[in-house]
């Protein structure tokens, strides 16, 4: 089980990403036009620096659902690869079954 302390700023940050996330693009999209004058983009890249870093969808980390574990996360499922293979072995996810040749 991860840390309380991390499954809670990861939530926190997903809010920050749904808050600003938009707005974000629309000033990376006006920056990287090539017909934005000069002062327009140093603006731009102003109000974009000012933002809280959390707001980036990239510094989202995917986690466990259940048990909020880090790594060896499946983002299709959603789980960590210890709790995908509990679900599995219990048949709970539809189209998975174990491996055997």
């Amino acid at each position: 089980m991860a840390k309380t302390n991390m499954i809670e700023r990861e939530k926190k940050r997903a809010k920050l990403v749904a808050k600003l996330g938009k707005k974000r693009e629309e000033l990376r999209v006006l920056i990287a036009n090539p017909e934005t004058s000069m002062e327009d983009r140093l603006a731009a890249v102003v109000r974009l620096q000012k933002m809280p870093r959390d707001a980036s969808y990239t510094r989202q980390r995917n986690r466990c659902k259940l048990t909020g574990r880090s790594r060896g996360v499946y983002a299709k499922f959603g789980l960590g690869r210890h709790k995908l293979r509990e679900a599995a072995m219990r048949g709970e996810v539809p189209g998975l079954k174990k491996a055997s040749w």
